[in-house]
């Protein structure tokens, strides 16, 4: 799948402003072998100067848009959806987010102010699961907040706190399984989301995709993503006026 296209298109343009792009595929558009994904016309020396650049922005983009949409087709059916996380390339979060989307996944938390994750080590410097959760609520008002849970026992004393979501970390999927019989069962007022992560790859994610899962997190969506194999071959050459 290609993604990254106004970013490659600003490379050219940051060396030749009057230089024409005629795009074939738009981001999202399925790519084939031999496919012609671009026409750009321009001075030779600013397309060449800029080749590489662009390049490494679309192989990198479209390897990740790929790589979600294969998760989404994994998964297809089941209801469940498909995060990114934060592990991302430092200075490209934007572009590797938007990519995901392109791909057909959805996006996780841009940062640490769009939401709250509480980790094992945030439950230990809180002094416990109850007023980890409790000082999150008083200090982020409406953010939503995420527990991660180490057991399923902890996952329903997650959820009886009044997390907005409890995301399972390297569960099995017989775990998995286990933890949302345990929630159905307790006939809380307000079932959180649950989330799975950890481990997750092409070949398991559907084993994951239980009923009552509501998000699958994949960080291998950007941070492992194979690049796209792209190039750039000049076609014609007119002289200079």
């Amino acid at each position: 799948m290609l993604a990254g296209a106004e970013t490659a298109a600003i490379a050219f343009r940051e060396l030749d402003p009057a230089v024409k792009i005629e795009w074939r595929v738009q981001d999202g558009g399925d790519l084939k072998s031999g496919l012609t994904v671009a026409v750009i016309s321009g001075r030779a020396r600013a397309i060449l100067s800029a080749e590489r650049v662009a390049l490494n922005f679309l192989q990198h983009l479209s390897g990740i848009a790929t790589r979600a949409r294969a998760f989404v087709q994994a998964v297809e059916g089941s209801g469940v959806t498909i995060l990114d996380t934060r592990k991302t390339t430092p200075g490209l979060r934007v572009l590797e987010k938007l990519a995901v989307l392109a791909g057909g996944a959805r996006n996780h938390r841009f940062g640490l102010f769009d939401g709250v994750l509480i980790k094992e080590n945030h439950v230990r410097a809180a002094g416990g699961l109850k007023p980890a959760i409790e000082r999150a609520r008083a200090a982020a008002d409406t953010l939503p907040v995420v527990v991660e849970a180490r057991s399923p026992a902890e996952a329903l004393e997650t959820a009886e706190l009044g997390a907005d979501r409890v995301l399972l970390d390297n569960f099995t999927p017989a775990q998995v399984a286990e933890v949302v019989k345990r929630l159905g069962a307790a006939r809380l007022p307000r079932a959180p989301e649950i989330e799975v992560s950890g481990g997750i790859t092409l070949k398991n994610v559907r084993a994951f995709a239980i009923p009552g899962v509501s998000y699958i997190s994949v960080g291998s969506l950007t941070h492992s993503a194979p690049a796209v194999d792209l190039s750039l071959l000049v076609d014609s050459l007119e002289p200079a006026a």
